[in-house]
This record gives structure tokens, C-alpha cells and sequence, in this order.
């Protein structure tokens, strides 16, 4: 799923870096969250305020992580506990307006990205701290009965204060967005202590605002195969860079790749892409369209036309990448040899 900071260097703990004199300095830490890296990088900021905003941001990412976690104890397991048992639930304000984003984003997709699929991930294997160990796939009648009763957002209701669903077979699981909702977080965090240049990088997928001094942040696009940058791209003032790929979670079983993306039209995981790259302002919604459109494949336009996004960029199954024309003004290909397919988002 990953995308590169590579303009600067990444290291361990907050640091003061110079390039070429003081104008180009930049402070960064690293700190974990959601069983990833997250790498902060702030411009023209002093040490001390740089290290009250980073216990800060860790602070903010560690409590979206225990809120949203999908299957060790959490806000969403209990939320989930009562959907299963036909129980209405209480959620505050915090709870609700993530729960209505991914519902309004779930619906913009199609529900290709379908946070009420959480029992479909837990069929494969996603929602264990064990995912990558190699198994069979699941038995195809128990795909075929999660298919009957095909959970999605819309079957979730909140009406003062209480979560209801009439569909028993909803778990949610916010894998698909939380990252960017986590992101999201932060960069408000970041604006109210008045920093107005920075990035946010989770585990490759990020946010920048600002610039980096009089130069915008250069963002590397990971190969889905290769161990090596694909594309690159400028971002600054606001702008998010989100991946989706099939090279980051999966697990093999007699020769065969299985990756955690799945289709929940088919209950299989999606196999039309390697990989999906989205630019947008806000990070949740670039997460979730990441996903969604890899989910898409082939009919990628459609799902961006749908869910209000402008710059994608897909590498399908077998290695072709096709880019919209406003992703092609922004980014360079330096590890692909052919030339990119342009493919319009259709507007009504």
C-alpha cells in the first residue's frame, strides 16, 4: 500500500536536519502505531515545540488505534458484540461521526470500500495477529453465506445516541480508512499548535501541508513489484498520497498469493490491480478511494467519477499502469520502461 517520503531522510528519534543552510532544516521523529512506522517531519520549527507536538500526535494515533482496533478489545469490538447480539448500543459524539464518514464514503464507492465487512475479513483470516501464516482459503459455502446476507454501511443506524443494525452480519472494521482518519487527526493536531509545514507519514501513506522551505515535499510511489520507486510526485500546500496494493497484506498457500483487499461482491480478494495510488486533500477520503478503486480494477474511472476523485493512478494485474489526466500532470514515472495508459473519469 506504500508510498515513500524520500526527500528527506527518516531516522530515529527527533532530530534537527540541515541540507543547505538553515532555511532547509527540518525536524523529524518516528514513533509506531497501528503495527506500522509513522514518521513525522516538521519545517521551521523549534525543538521544544516540535517535541510537545509529537507526544501529542503519538498520544492522538495510539487512541484512534484503541478505539478502532478490529478483533483485541476495543470501542469497535463492543460495538460489534452488540450488532451481533441484536442489541442497540450507545455511541458519543467522537464514535458516531467516524461511523457516519465511513458511511458516506462506503455509499460514494458503491460499497467496494465496505467497512461492514469485518466478518468476511475475519472468514479469510485478516482480523488475527497471525494473518500471514499460510492456510486454504475459506470453505466456498461459508463465502456463499456471507454473500447471501452481503452486510454493508447502510445497515447501520444511529439515532440519539444508540447504534442499531437489523443485519446481524455486520462487523465493521475500519482497516480500509483509519489510517487516514488517524492522519487526519493529526494534521488538525499540527494547524492548532499553529505549524503550517509538515508531513504525516503512516507506514508510507501520508499527508503533507505547506512546503518544505521554498520547495514543495517530493513524494516517492513504491513499485508494487520491485523494490524500487515507481513514480514520484510533488505535493504542498494540502494534499494527501494514499495507496491501496496487494503487496502489503496477503499470505500464500500452495504457490498462491491471497492478498487482504477483498471484493465483497465476489468474497475473494481483488485481483484486476497490483496497486492503486490516489492524491486528494483529505486523507480519509483518499484511503478509502484507494481501496475502492483497486477493489474496482478495470472500471476505476467509474468509482472516481463517483466518489469525487481527480487523480488516480492503477498498475492492473499485469503491470500496465493507466493514470488519469490530471494524475499525469503531477507525477514522474522513473521505474516504469512503457508508456502509461490515459484513461478520462467521466463527469456528468
Amino acid at each position: 500500500m506504500k508510498t515513500v517520503l524520500y526527500s528527506l531522510l527518516l531516522v530515529i528519534g527527533l532530530s534537527l536536519l540541515t541540507a543547505c543552510g538553515d532555511q532547509d532544516r527540518a525536524l523529524q521523529a518516528k514513533f509506531y502505531a497501528f503495527g506500522t512506522e509513522i514518521d513525522v517531519s516538521l519545517y521551521g520549527v523549534d525543538e521544544e515545540t516540535a517535541a510537545k507536538t509529537i507526544d501529542a500526535l503519538e498520544q492522538s494515533f495510539s487512541e484512534v488505534n484503541d478505539l478502532w482496533h478490529a478483533w483485541q478489545p476495543s470501542v469497535l469490538t463492543k460495538i460489534n458484540d452488540a450488532i451481533a447480539a441484536e442489541e442497540p448500543i450507545a455511541v458519543d459524539d467522537n464514535v458516531a461521526s467516524v461511523i457516519l464518514l465511513a458511511q458516506k464514503l462506503a455509499k460514494e464507492s458503491g460499497h467496494l470500500f465496505n467497512p461492514a465487512a469485518g466478518n468476511l475479513f475475519a472468514l479469510w483470516g485478516y482480523e488475527q495477529d497471525d494473518w500471514f501464516e499460510s492456510r486454504p482459503p475459506p470453505p466456498q459455502a461459508d463465502i456463499d453465506a456471507w454473500l447471501a446476507v452481503s452486510p454493508t454501511m447502510d445497515d447501520i443506524v444511529i439515532e440519539n445516541g444508540q447504534l442499531t443494525s437489523n443485519n446481524t452480519a455486520v462487523r465493521l472494521g475500519f482497516g480500509g480508512f483509519a489510517k487516514g482518519y488517524a492522519v487526519d487527526n493529526a494534521i488538525t493536531i499540527l494547524q492548532q499548535q499553529g505549524i503550517e509545514n509538515a508531513v504525516v507519514n503512516i507506514g508510507g501513506d501520508l499527508r503533507a501541508i505547506g512546503t518544505h522551505g521554498e520547495r514543495p515535499w517530493i513524494i516517492g510511489i513504491r513499485h508494487p513489484r520491485h523494490d524500487r520507486v515507481l513514480a514520484s510526485v510533488a505535493v504542498s500546500d494540502d494534499e494527501s498520497v494514499f495507496s491501496s496494493g496487494d503487496y502489503e497484506r496477503f499470505f500464500t498457500y500452495e504457490g498462491k498469493r491471497y492478498p487482504h483487499i477483498l471484493d465483497p461482491r465476489t468474497g475473494y480478494p481483488a485481483d484486476q490491480a497490483m496497486s492503486s495510488t490516489v492524491i486528494h486533500d483529505n486523507a480519509s477520503m483518499a484511503d478509502a478511494a484507494a481501496t475502492a478503486i483497486f477493489v474496482a480494477g478495470s472500471d476505476w474511472p467509474t468509482i472516481a467519477a463517483e466518489m469525487g476523485i481527480d487523480m488516480v493512478m492503477l498498475v492492473t494485474e499485469d503491470g500496465q499502469v493507466e493514470m488519469s489526466p490530471a494524475m499525469q500532470k503531477r507525477v514522474r514515472l522513473t521505474g516504469h520502461d512503457g508508456e502509461p495508459v490515459i484513461r478520462e473519469i467521466p463527469h456528468e
